[in-house]
């Protein structure tokens, strides 16, 4: 500091603190060449505000809102100046912290990690929290001791750590014996930030802090588990299944009357209907037989048999011509009627050559009540 310093700070009689805006500043030291503090100095505390003394390393006094006449043991001002051999030096010495007391406010805070909770519906699952909180100092000379010791400008950010460290710990902590189910939290924030308040507030308030409004934004889960919620809030939604398939059917008849198709479209639109009402009802009665199993969604069994195989088809030579294709009742009418015998050729599909009709598997069991020829 230069000469001018020196003999401006002599003539410097008010000691005040206007606080920036855009700093989050909760500590100042009020800067004083040689932190000297003449007689009849004024003090101006603003609201929000109080002013710390330290003298000689020790709290000496602390001044709330207002001003103050400073009655020090400092020579006065012009003895200052009159006595140069003194190099304006003062034998009263102390300095001066402004510190913050109004209430700072959207501060946020939130799990960097999900924590696990035992639900009595999901069991163990795992959760996210966040939301926003608001803090003020209410004990200057505790937070000056504990905290702001000889830092000359202490700001915001050196303790907002501390201070969500402390909320996620005792936070966990609340939700984890409130034991109320995952569902049923959304219509709880408010009884959870009150026990968060009631539980966070006493460790805050060692450093001579207050935590003044706690509040609970958001507690969500994984994303996959809230998109299994998802699945099986649309299945309570859809409710009567039936009554879903008959919806179905009048919006495809809707439809088909705006569609150029006619009758082809609703014909597509109902079976859609039917199939998805169907395949619905599948699903619910596959669940209400085997509860506590979860049926896969697209494979699901369908609500009827599979259709019949196709049966065979046989040509026979009857009358030396090929006649056919006959199917195995068909087949059976032409045994009975003594057209097909067992010596009478067949084929089929998939057959290299004409052989007899006693002769191929399939055909056999058609024999069995029709005698073989008489021996010769």
């Amino acid at each position: 500091m230069g000469l001018w310093d020196r003999i401006t700070g002599e003539f410097i009689d008010i000691i005040q603190w206007t606080e920036p805006s855009q700093n989050e500043i909760l500590s100042y030291r009020f800067t004083r060449y040689k932190n000297e503090i003449k007689n009849g100095a004024k003090l101006i505390t603003r609201e929000g505000q109080a002013a710390a003394f330290v003298r000689e390393g020790q709290l000496a006094d602390v001044k709330m809102p207002g001003t103050y006449t400073l009655d020090t043991k400092n020579m006065p001002i012009l003895s200052t100046l009159l006595g140069w051999k003194y190099g304006f030096e003062s034998p009263f010495k102390a300095e001066v912290y402004f510190i913050s007391t109004r209430q700072w406010t959207d501060q946020k805070w939130g799990t960097q990690n999900p924590f696990m909770v035992r639900d009595p519906e999901f069991g163990p699952i795992r959760v996210r929290a966040f939301g926003s909180y608001a803090f003020k100092i209410t004990d200057p000379a505790t937070f000056l001791r504990e905290l702001v010791a000889t830092d000359p400008s202490f700001e915001a950010y050196e303790v907002t750590n501390q201070f969500r460290n402390a909320i996620v710990s005792r936070f966990v902590d609340v939700v984890g014996s409130a034991k109320i189910p995952i569902l049923d939290l959304a219509g709880n924030y408010e009884r959870m930030s009150r026990l968060a308040l009631d539980r966070i507030a006493p460790e805050l308030a060692k450093m001579g802090i207050s935590l003044t409004q706690f509040f609970v934004e958001n507690i969500s889960m994984p994303p996959e588990v809230e998109a299994a919620l998802d699945k099986r809030s649309q299945m309570g939604i859809l409710g009567n299944l039936d009554q879903y398939t008959k919806f179905q059917t009048a919006e495809a008849i809707r439809d088909a009357a705006q569609n150029p198709g006619g009758i082809a479209g609703l014909g597509a639109g109902v079976g859609a209907g039917v199939a998805i009402g169907q395949q619905m009802a599948g699903a619910a009665a596959a669940a209400a037989s085997a509860p506590g199993q979860v049926a896969a969604t697209n494979t699901q069994a369908p609500s009827g048999p599979p259709p019949l195989p196709p049966t065979a088809a046989f040509f026979a030579a009857i009358n030396g011509a090929q006649a056919g294709p006959f199917d195995i009742p068909a087949l059976q009418n032409q045994i009975r009627e003594g057209r097909i015998t067992r010596s009478t050729l067949v084929w089929k599909q998939g057959m290299a050559n004409w052989a007899a009709a006693d002769t191929v598997p399939e055909l056999q069991s058609l024999f069995a009540s029709v005698p073989p020829p008489l021996p010769i």
